[in-house]
Order: C-alpha cells, then structure tokens, then sequence
C-alpha cells in the first residue's frame, strides 16, 4: 500500500474551496475553474503558474467530473481509498491505494464521484518536463513510447497506461518525495523532480507486469523515436537530410511524420531543445552568452537574441539573473 506520512495525509486530506461549494450544493463541476473553452478540454494555463512545468492538486471530491481531455499529460495517484475513471469511453479502471494511471493528452477521461477518504493527487505535466527522463530511459521501451505518444495531436492515439504498482516500495517512496518536493517549493525542485520522474520511469520498468496499456504504432514510435533521440544527441548540429538517409525514408516523408506525430515541425523541436539547454547553460554556469549561443548550435547571436526574447519575453542576461536571485 501507499506510504504517505500522515502529515502530508491530512494536508492532502483537506477539504478545498471547490469542495466546499460542492458540498454546499453546486452540484456540478465549474468548469470555468479549468478551461475557457467551450470543449471540455482542462487547460495547463489554467493549471499551473507562468513558468511551471509540474504542479500537484488533489482531485475534486463528492461530485461526478464529466467527461474531459487535457491539454497536458495527467498522472493520477491514489493516496488512500479508490477512484473509478471509464476512459475513451469504454475502458473502465478503477485506482485503488497506491496505483497510478498515466493519460496522455488524447484521451477522455470521466471519473465517478469520490468520498472524503477516497484521496487522489493529480501530477499537472508539460510534455517538457520529461526531458531529463526521456535521456535516462536507454532503448525501446513502453515507457518511451507513452512519452513519444504524448507529443502526438492525432486523436486516434488516445493512450492511457494504468500502473497497479502499492507493493512496490521504490516506486512509493519516489512519488511521496517528488509530491513532497512540489508542495514545499523545495529549491533546485525543477532537477530534483526531473530525475525524480526519470528514478520513477526506471523502477517502472522493472516491474512491466504490473502495468496494463493500450497500445499504438509501432513504427511510427519507431520513427519518431529516432528523429527525437538524433535531435536529443545531437543538437549542436543536428542535420535531417543526414537523419533521413540513415533511416532509409524521403525528407519529406519523414517531416510529415514528424509533424504529424509531434505537432511540431523537425525546426519547431530542434529550437525547443537548443533553448532549452541555453537557459539551463544560464541558469547552472557561468559561460558567456555568447559562449552558450554557440554551444547550442547557433551561428547568428542576433538571431539568438531575438528568438529568445520573443519565448521567455526577456534577453538572456535578464533570464540568468533572475534564476541567480532564485537561488
């Protein structure tokens, strides 16, 4: 079973603003809490705080929670009692103590109404996130796939992996500390949970028979896989024309899959991983700029400069003060 100390029990366990009004009578989800759209799709903006990449919230209690996606990835943990969540409409899964359920941003979720003891907590997580993890998982494996599946728009991939893991001591002691870490600002939290997930997605691994998901293709992964770890290793000069000779697939065929998989163009996730090693090379050294700006594999500093500046609204000498007054 779950090993959460009773400390973090009864903060866990306390009756929240939205519960209250539920229990006063709104007898229905406001929605206006989650989304500004008119689908019900839970809005990551509307969940986490300018520049976070993970947050924690416990699931709202007493009250059935219509059907939904997010436009983010959702881990579910059960803390103490059971939820019962139908997904995609015909899969029902019911979380008891202990258990996990990763849902990708495709897939529908309904969950029925929990009781006061019935205490789960909602990991809120930006595809982003997983880098650290992503570089600590060697090989193909289903974890990988789940995080290449995350990236996907297409609705037709609507993936959900339902972790039956309370006996597994690691894996409790791993989700109490990044749980813990989260709730108590704990400094450089960003790292610490980032290889947390990665610790947690390893130990994982080691007990497949314990997990049940739903499966995609596989030579898509295959592809997609190996464009993400080319861009992964090799970032500084990474080169698609090279990658797509290696692969023994037309450029064009392979940017189209690439898009189609990812939602973002092979440019689009080349840029996302040279800045976000940029601002980490910011934040943890003390390289010049321009020092970075060619570390990460660009010629034009003007290029640099504007670019960074449309993303984090500040020049990279603003960014690298700010994360030194953070300290």
């Amino acid at each position: 079973m779950g090993i959460i100390h009773q400390e973090l029990l009864d903060k866990l366990k306390e009756i929240t603003e939205e519960e209250q009004n539920i229990l006063s009578g709104n007898s229905t989800v406001a929605r206006d809490l989650y989304t500004s759209e008119k689908d019900f799709v839970i809005d990551s903006k509307k969940m986490l705080a300018k520049g976070k990449l993970i947050d924690v919230r416990t699931h709202t209690r007493f009250v059935h929670f219509p059907k939904h996606k997010h436009n983010y990835i959702e881990i579910i943990y059960m803390v103490s009692g059971s939820t019962t969540h139908i997904i995609n409409d015909n899969s029902k899964v019911v979380l008891n103590q202990g258990d996990m359920l990763f849902l990708n941003q495709n897939a529908y979720q309904e969950i029925l109404p929990a009781g006061l003891e019935d205490i789960a907590i909602n990991f809120i997580v930006l595809t982003e996130f997983f880098d650290v993890a992503f570089q600590m998982l060697d090989g193909e494996n289903l974890l990988k796939n789940f995080l290449v599946d995350s990236l996907r728009q297409d609705n037709k991939t609507a993936g959900y992996m339902y972790f039956k893991v309370a006996d597994v001591l690691p894996v409790q002691n791993l989700i109490e500390n990044m749980i813990w870490s989260i709730l108590n600002e704990q400094v450089n939290k960003r790292k610490i949970n980032q290889t947390t997930m990665g610790l947690l997605f390893l130990q994982l691994l080691n007990y497949t028979d314990k997990i049940e998901q739903v499966e995609d293709d596989p030579y898509d992964n295959y592809l997609t896989l190996s464009v993400l770890r080319h861009i992964e290793e090799n970032y500084r000069d990474s080169n698609l024309t090279v990658l797509a000779k290696d692969l023994n697939q037309p450029i064009y065929l392979l940017s189209r899959l690439v898009k189609r998989s990812t939602g973002y163009t092979y440019k689009e996730l080349l840029q996302r991983k040279r800045f976000q090693k940029a601002v980490e090379l910011l934040g943890n050294t003390t390289l010049s700029v321009n020092d970075i700006i060619s570390a990460v594999g660009y010629d034009n500093t003007s290029y640099f400069h504007k670019i960074f500046r449309e993303k984090y609204n500040m020049s990279p000498r603003q960014y690298r003060t700010m994360k030194q007054q953070e300290q």
